[in-house]
Parts: C-alpha cells; structure tokens; sequence
C-alpha cells in the first residue's frame, strides 16, 4: 500500500538520477563496432545497431554496478567480490572475470619485477 504519489526509497539507494542518466551517446561505439565484428556480425554493421547495443550495454552495466552498490552500503564500501556475487550464477561470466582478475594480478607482480629490475640497474650504473 502507498501512501502517496511517490514510491518510498530506502535512504542511501543508489536510483540513478537525472545527472547520472545523462551520458556521452557514442563513447563505446568504436570498442563495440570492433567487438560485434570479432563475434561474427557485419565488419561494418549498421549504426542503429552498434548504438542499440551500446545502450543494452550500459544499462546491464549500470544496473550491476547499482544493485552491487545497494548491497555495499552496510558496509560502506564496495568490492571487487559484490560483483562476482552478483554474477555468482552465470558461470561463464563468473569465470570470466575470475580469469580477467587473475591475469590482472600476474601483470600488477610482472610489473613489480621489472620495477625493481629497473632500479637494480639504475644503482649498479
């Protein structure tokens, strides 16, 4: 039962407002265009199209970053494993990002080594 106009909304929800609903049409059309060619579409698909999923794109984004954000505000912050609990049903998408987060890892520690084999050099010179 309402009691007014307006659906209540629990404080510190993350409903997008205006602000945030307004966004730079375009931004990922160049990723996406080379994207729908890599899974087999067009090599130069219809901009109708890159644009529809563009925004089917940004809308699963922002709606997975909003329920992960509802979900984080008791305990004040947000982490990586919101979103892996989030997706924890899809498993190809799990996996996915699980493997993304792992390479991620390797880089951060290769970079790491070579850092410190930069600095190495730099004192023995």
């Amino acid at each position: 039962m309402s009691t007014g106009p307006f659906p209540k909304v629990k404080v510190g929800s993350s409903l997008p407002s205006e602000a945030s609903l307004k966004r730079k049409r375009g931004m990922f059309q160049k990723d996406l265009h080379h994207m729908m060619y890599g899974f087999g579409d067009d090599a130069n698909p219809l901009p109708e199209t890159v644009a529809l999923v563009e925004d089917i794109v940004v809308k699963y984004v922002t709606d997975i970053v909003h329920k992960a954000q509802d979900d984080a505000t008791k305990r004040g912050k947000l982490f990586t494993e919101d979103f892996l609990f989030l997706i924890r049903k899809d498993l190809p998408k799990l996996n996915r990002c699980t493997e993304l987060l792992s390479m991620d890892e390797e880089i951060k520690q290769a970079r790491k080594v070579i850092w410190v084999d930069e600095e190495k050099l730099v004192s023995v010179d």
